[in-house]
């Protein structure tokens, strides 16, 4: 009753190859949260506040951009390189839970929910970064 050698391997192949359609099908499965991230400058306090159906992609690309000096906030860049990188904390405040509804709607939901936190942190002016 010893397992068959050919078949563990092909699930070990399985386990750190999947195919394509494997992939997708994991995706639609688990797709990425959609929710708020905040960029915090430690230094001054000032924040950035923004959304995205995949937030962590989107706040991983935003930290991307400012070490390699492109953001597109100037100002948040000015800054970035001013204060340095230890000066600045990436983080997800808030998630969509996930549900049956269409992309569209939950982009709506996630503008909700962005405007909520706006309102809450007004991220403006000497506050803030966002306009």
């Amino acid at each position: 009753m010893g397992s068959n050698p050919t078949s563990s391997a092909k699930e070990l192949d399985l386990m750190t190859n999947p195919s394509k359609s494997e992939l997708k099908r994991a995706y639609k499965d688990n797709p990425p949260a959609a929710g708020i991230y905040r960029i915090t400058n430690t230094a001054n306090g000032r924040v950035l506040l923004g959304k995205g159906m995949n937030v962590r992609g989107i706040l991983n690309s935003q930290q991307a951009q400012l070490q390699f000096g492109s953001h597109r906030n100037p100002q948040l860049q000015q800054d970035y390189n001013r204060f340095g990188a230890e000066q600045f904390q990436f983080e997800i405040i808030d998630q969509l839970e996930q549900s049956d509804k269409t992309p569209q709607q939950m982009q709506e939901d996630l503008t909700a929910l962005e405007e909520l936190w706006l309102e809450k942190l007004q991220p403006y002016g000497e506050r803030g970064y966002n306009k």
